[in-house]
This record gives structure tokens, C-alpha cells and sequence, in this order.
């Protein structure tokens, strides 16, 4: 299938607005927010917050990407890769204050050394110990600070719009991004063998005799198969954004599985009906082990605030709850153009 929708519907009708952003890595700072005991950077004689196995470190980065820094706080520290922990991919075009983990059991009298090498690639902000590693998605959420430059539209009317996001909030869209240039990850999610999916087993991916198997395939596939399930999610939500129907309290959308939807009745009626309509896509669950999920309709930015800094410069502050699209939201008002695009840019997570 070619032509994948990957624009979807706003809940005013329309954009109202155009600006730009990432014009510089400041206009879009990101400030993760985990709830750790905290203490400021080590130096000689501090004693750091927590007790645990595991290093914590908040650092602040600007031009990498999360990845990047785990694999060379692997390099410093001297440990596997696999011992690095974080809580979500951040935007390398941006600057982003972010935690990680290392597991280092036993090495607490070398904490303040090692705090001090690593603060000579990325500032450490704050430090704690703690006893497990920092997975996917365990944080509080994450502040932004964006701002908007070249903004094109009346400042009434996006006073307006900006006060029913506080109110209403937007639809809750996973990003483009996240289904390749053009929809490719879309184009290669039709053509996976669902089955592949379901092999990893016990044995961490490997097959006979202990070699793996094509490790980046492997994750690649994944990849793949979450951009579909994303797909299929925009697509209802989209219908739902048409009827008018997506703000309701409590609405949510399916994140299909084995099985599809856990709705029922006219619902589950519907949303069977919006995924049936690509069926190379629903295809892909009949035979994977893939519990199906809820998402909310609607996302909400709490402490919703902004201010003209000039006629056409726009700074906006909010936060948002592990999962939640910064660039989604503000896209819902604004054609947006990010200006970091080729430049490796990453979702916030």
C-alpha cells in the first residue's frame, strides 16, 4: 500500500496558525522528572542521596541522542551496555535534562570520581542511588520549555486555541515520525511474517547452538509492528476526531492485538469496521501474541502557560505525563516547521 495518511484530522477543523520549530536547541528544552531522593553533583566528601545498586545521574545534553549517551556511559564507566538505564528517547536537536542508571554494586567509593569524568562531557545536574534500574517509561513525566519563532496568525485567536488546549486538550495522535519517511515503516510492517514475532522465547534471541539470529532485524521488526499498531490507533482516533466524539470523558482507543479490540457493542463494532478497512495491516495480529491495549482519545497539557515574547515569537510551557507528544499537541494549532528535520532528530519520550 502506498499513500499512508499521516495527517490527521485537527479537533478545530484546521490549523490556525504556522511557526517555526527547533530553529536552535534552545527553543526546545525538555526536563524529565523522576521522583528519586536527590543530591547535588558529588564532590569530595559529599554523601549522595539513595541507597541502591544503581547510579543514578540527571545530565543535561544538547546535539546527542539518549542512545548515544547510554553507550558512552557504558564506555566510561566500564560497564555493558545493557547496565545503562533510562526512562525515554529525548530530541538530540534540543536541550534535554534527562536521567540514567549504572548499575554499580559495590562501587560507591568511586561514585565521586567517575561523577566527575562524565561531568566533563555533560553537565550532572543531580545524583542518587537507588536499588533498580531506570526502564522505559518509569518517570513522572517531562516539562517543556518551546519556543516558537515566525509565528503567522492573529494572537487573539491562538490566545484562544492555546486556552481550550488547557481546557479540552488535543487529540492524543502518536507522531509521524514514528512511521518513517513517507509511511516506510508502515510499507515494511505489511510485508513482515507476524510469526517472527513471536520467536524470541526464552532464549533472548538466539538460535541453535547459542548464535543469534539477526539481532537488528529483530528489533527493526518490532519497530515495524508498533508503527502499524500506531497506524490503526490514529486511524480510529481520527474518526472519532470527524463524529465528535474523541473529548468524551474517558474515551480511549484500542492499541490493536491478538484478538483486536477489548471494546464491545456499538463501539467495538466501530472500531473493528475503521481497522477492516486495511487489512493488510490487521493481518498482523491474527497471529501475534499481542495483548490488546487502551490509550486515551485525548491528551491534556497540565500548567499550561505562554507569552508573546515578540510580535512573531511565541514561548510556550507545559508538562506532560511518559508517552505524551509535545509536537503532537502543539500541531493540533499550528502547522509546524521543525526546522531540525535531517539533522537526527528524536521523539520525546
Amino acid at each position: 500500500m502506498s499513500n499512508w495518511r499521516l495527517d490527521w484530522p485537527t479537533s478545530g477543523g484546521g490549523r490556525i496558525a504556522s511557526g517555526r520549530l527547533k530553529t536552535a536547541p534552545g527553543d526546545f528544552i525538555v526536563d524529565e522528572l523522576l521522583e528519586l531522593p536527590e543530591s547535588s553533583p558529588a564532590v569530595e566528601g559529599d554523601v549522595i542521596a539513595g541507597r541502591g545498586e544503581h547510579l543514578c545521574l540527571k545530565l543535561e545534553k544538547v546535539g546527542d541522542n539518549t542512545e548515544y549517551v547510554a553507550r558512552e556511559l557504558a564506555r566510561i564507566a566500564g560497564c555493558r551496555h545493557f547496565d545503562v538505564g533510562f526512562c525515554g528517547l529525548k530530541d538530540r536537536h534540543a536541550v534535554t535534562r534527562q536521567w540514567f542508571s549504572l548499575y554499580r554494586p559495590g562501587n560507591e567509593d568511586q561514585d565521586t570520581a567517575l561523577i566527575r569524568e562524565i561531568g566533563l562531557r555533560w553537565p550532572v545536574l543531580a545524583v542518587s542511588r537507588q536499588a533498580r534500574k531506570l526502564r522505559r517509561g518509569e518517570h513522572r513525566g517531562n516539562g517543556f520549555t518551546i519556543t516558537l519563532r515566525a509565528v503567522s496568525g492573529e494572537h487573539q485567536v491562538i490566545d484562544r486555541a492555546l486556552e481550550r488546549l488547557g481546557d479540552i486538550g488535543a487529540p492524543n495522535y502518536f507522531g509521524p515520525q514514528r512511521f518513517g519517511n513517507d509511511g516506510a515503516n508502515l510499507d515494511r510492517a505489511v510485508h513482515l511474517d507476524p510469526a517472527t514475532l513471536n520467536r524470541r522465547g526464552r532464549s533472548g534471541g538466539k538460535g541453535r547452538g547459542g548464535k543469534k539470529r539477526a539481532g537488528s532485524d529483530g528489533s527493526k521488526n518490532v519497530l515495524y509492528f508498533s508503527a502499524a499498531r500506531s497506524w490503526l490507533f490514529n486511524e480510529v482516533l481520527a474518526a472519532r476526531v470527524d463524529d465528535g466524539s474523541w473529548a468524551e470523558a474517558g474515551a480511549t482507543g484500542p492499541l490493536w492485538g491478538d484478538g483486536g479490540t477489548t471494546a464491545c457493542g456499538p463501539l467495538e463494532t466501530f472500531e473493528r469496521g475503521i481497522v477492516a478497512q486495511t487489512p493488510e495491516l490487521a493481518a498482523l495480529f491474527s497471529v501475534t501474541r499481542m495483548k490488546p491495549e487502551r490509550r486515551p482519545l485525548a491528551v491534556k497539557p497540565e500548567s499550561l502557560s505562554w507569552q508573546w515574547v515578540a510580535e512573531d515569537c511565541l514561548e510556550l510551557a507545559f508538562f506532560l505525563s511518559p508517552g505524551q507528544y509535545a509536537t503532537t499537541i502543539l500541531s493540533d494549532i499550528f502547522e509546524l516547521e521543525d526546522m531540525s528535520l535531517g539533522r537526527h532528530n528524536e521523539q520525546q519520550g
